[in-house]
């Protein structure tokens, strides 16, 4: 006979709570259901080994029940990166899935650069795994050979087991015997031979994710799950501004009335991360939330507390405008500027601009601090351990060996995680208060706080010979310089001549097509860079450049009456500095140039459709000339003339990213990515009023909805070659597709996005 399952009988989980309660009727006893919780293990900590562990090297383990731990400096945020890392090292060492596990590491030193962002995870660490994994292979074969009394020669690794003649000894007993693994040298594992293409067996194909369960069956811990005896819950009550606040004066009167309220911190802050913060500390989150509420703080606000939207922007043109600002990237043959005419139809010039865009990642921030044995542990979701940890020493005044990260599952990145800001705040509270901390931020405090994508200005520019070849192009790009500000000047890229620019706000702008002379511009928008804390946003700088790029080489094509297809592939002939170059570009821009023509083909250019619907195409080569994802999209869109609303009915994208490791991840990266484009071309955008984000929450901020999610046809080339990023490039085509082919539906050219049913009427009023 069955009988329901009480707290006392499983852990009570928040989303145990949501699946009880929509499974019909809620049961109410938190108290009874509190007390039954057990505190979140981190992520960090892989579950105990059977035996003796054979380790041949630092990228994995082998038990005696054969389980393979595979260690994953990558944070896991939805795109099922350890699965797919994972499965290039099983491949090479040819194990069996089923015996494959993986561990979100630590921040222990000998893991190197931890960082996840880019969409550098698997294009940065396929060498290395498969390295792992043909070490691993070589020294269970050795080892196993020598245990059966055989030659090496005559063995071979299969499905998690070595095999010689009719005998087989599996990955498990070669560690059960205690065989010491052969070790490699760094120049030993870059010679290892690499398994051929025909020889894969989990690379592209189907397999089972390694995560997927515990997300589905709620047992995968969030930094927001994390949780110690005896710990506090703290949140900020936000200043005026980003940067430069001072606490005056605080009044607590009104909170002390809250049960649970304990008591507040002005922090102390030595890294000045969090500049003019003061800290509600209660014994449970309810309680902080609504004391911070009725704490009442005097500040002293810093610099920017009156910049809006219209100040940044146009602080921005005034910087473009200027012809001696900025740096100017090693994209031409020489450094001179080519002389532009004013004769008609010789010279084609636009300017495009792009409002603020936040996060809004699913879970809000947050982050658990605490001392232990001298060491301050720090558990929280974040992309980019080595970036903060500095920063966290810093603030502590602690050497940085004292400071170490628990990795936990990510409710969503998208990059502003890569700031660790947050956790510095966490761990202050806890040095002050000698306790665990646990800080979470509202909705409302995660969209001020936030590290919001720039707003961007950019002018771009062609001139054009007397037979209307094209001489000569200029980009120039100005916003907030997310890598100068988080993670400081000797990040930054280097040109020729000594100077320092961010490439996370201007590539995509030295672009592979074929223009003559080119010239690209990156320009820091200072006021930007002080008011707030500019942020690496899914796409990056392509979220702005391509929107630029291909919205005006769209106008170039019509300038020369040239179908918008024809005059990009004319331009993509992968001659020169586009011809590309191995390991990562094999083929330049002959590449893009085949994803242009198939997204075509696949969207039926050319074919005549009901009025006030049309195609638009954009492409893209993702952000990085030396990892390009080349990447094409045709947008099939309806205008509403009386409304102004534009309707996305239907999306076409064609991506070559090289080898496609993980094919179910793969096309979630895709749908995720250009579902987002086209949020941020449509539907989200925010502005500065008073120097913060104007919209705070979802009643005001509104992203895509399921509604308007259109049909996608998502197909990749085949390929052999390096993968590739995934993540982000497709992000970045969305945006001018759409605007194209608004064009080509009511001839409205729009040039900032998002593109709103206002701006739509107006443009098809003043045509």
């Amino acid at each position: 006979m069955s009988r329901l399952r009480t707290a006392a009988d499983q852990a009570f989980s928040r989303r145990g709570f949501l699946v009880a309660s929509a499974a019909g009727g809620v049961a109410f006893g938190f108290s009874r259901v509190i007390a039954a919780i057990d505190p979140a293990v981190p992520g960090s900590v892989p579950a105990a080994t059977t035996g003796p562990s054979f380790d041949p090297t630092l990228w994995f383990g082998i038990d005696s029940a054969g389980i393979i731990t595979v260690n994953i400096i990558r944070a896991e945020m939805g795109q099922h990166v350890g699965t797919a890392l994972a499965r290039i090292l099983a491949d090479e060492l040819e194990a069996d899935w089923d015996k494959v596990r993986i561990v979100h590491v630590d921040t222990d030193p000998k893991w190197g650069l931890m960082v996840t962002g880019g969409s550098w995870s698997v294009w940065q660490t396929y060498p290395v795994f498969s390295q792992a994994g043909a070490a691993g292979r070589i020294a269970l074969i050795e080892a196993g050979a020598k245990l059966m009394g055989v030659s090496a020669a005559s063995c071979t690794a299969r499905a998690g087991a070595v095999h010689a003649g009719g005998r087989s000894m599996p990955y498990g007993d070669i560690a059960k015997s205690g065989a010491v693994a052969r070790q490699f040298t760094a120049d030993e594992m870059k010679t290892l031979p690499i398994k051929p293409v025909k020889d894969r067996r989990l690379i592209g194909k189907p397999v089972h994710a390694l995560d997927m369960d515990a997300k589905i069956n709620g047992s995968g811990i969030y930094g927001i799950d994390a949780k110690v005896p005896g710990m506090v819950y703290a949140r900020p009550k936000m200043p005026p501004t980003r940067n430069g606040s001072k606490v005056v004066s605080v009044d607590d009167s009104a909170a002390k009335g809250v049960k649970g309220y304990l008591r507040y911190l002005v922090l102390d802050d030595p890294s000045d991360t969090v500049p003019g913060w003061v800290m509600v500390i209660a014994s449970n989150y309810y309680a902080a939330i609504k004391a911070t509420d009725l704490l009442k703080v005097t500040w002293t606000p810093g610099a920017g507390a009156d910049v809006s939207e219209k100040m940044l922007l146009d602080h921005g043109a005034a910087l473009v405008a200027k012809a001696d600002g900025g740096i100017k990237l090693d994209v031409a043959d020489d450094d001179t500027t080519p002389s532009f005419g004013n004769a008609a139809g010789k010279t084609l010039e636009q300017s495009y601009t792009t409002a603020t865009v936040l996060h809004f990642q699913l879970e809000p921030l947050n982050a658990l601090a605490f001392e232990k044995d001298g060491v301050f542990e720090i558990h929280a979701g974040n992309q980019w351990q080595s970036l903060i940890l500095p920063t966290l020493a810093k603030a502590l005044g602690v050497p940085e060996t004292k400071v170490v990260m628990r990795s936990y599952l990510l409710g969503g990145g998208f990059g502003r995680r890569l700031n660790g800001d947050y956790t510095v705040p966490a761990a202050l509270a806890a040095k002050a208060l000698k306790r665990p901390v646990k800080m979470i931020l509202t909705r409302e405090d995660d969209a001020r706080f936030d590290s919001v994508r720039s707003p961007s200005v950019q002018r771009v520019r062609m001139a054009f010979g007397d037979d209307g070849q094209i001489q000569a192009m200029e980009h120039h790009a100005c916003a907030g310089w997310p890598t100068q500000v988080l993670a400081g000047p000797t990040l930054l890229a280097k040109t020729k001549k000594g100077g320092q620019y961010d490439p996370f706000a201007i590539s995509g702008a030295d672009h592979w097509y074929d223009v003559g002379h080119q010239t690209v511009r990156a320009v820091a928008n200072d006021l930007a860079n002080t008011t707030f804390r500019p942020g690496w946003l899914r796409s990056v700088g392509p979220g702005w450049t391509n929107w630029a790029l291909e919205s005006f080489m769209d106008e170039a094509a019509h300038h020369t009456k040239t179908d918008p297809v024809a005059f990009r592939l004319k331009l993509l002939t992968g001659k020169g500095r586009n011809a590309g170059s191995a390991p990562n570009a094999v083929g330049g821009a002959l590449r893009q140039a085949e994803v242009v023509r198939r997204a075509a083909a696949k969207a039926g250019w050319g074919t005549t459709l009901p009025a006030d619907t049309a195609l638009g195409i954009a492409t893209s080569f993702g952000q990085e000339r030396d990892m390009p994802t080349w990447s094409a999209c045709v947008a099939q869109v309806h205008v509403d003339r009386a409304t102004g609303f534009v309707r996305v009915q239907k999306l076409t994208l064609v991506v070559d990213a090289g080898t496609i490791v993980d094919p179910d991840g793969a096309l979630a990266q895709v749908q995720g990515a250009a579902l987002w484009g086209l949020s941020m071309a449509l539907h989200e955008g925010t502005g500065f009023e008073a120097g913060q984000v104007k919209d705070t929450n979802l009643n005001t901020y509104l992203p895509l909805r399921i509604a308007d999610v259109p049909e996608m046809d998502i197909s990749f080339v085949e390929s052999a070659e390096v993968p590739v990023g995934l993540g982000e490039p497709a992000t970045t085509v969305v945006g001018p597709a759409i605007g194209n082919a608004i064009f080509a539906a009511v001839g409205v050219r729009l040039r900032h996005i998002p593109i709103t049913p206002a701006a739509v009427k107006a443009g098809l009023k003043g045509a």
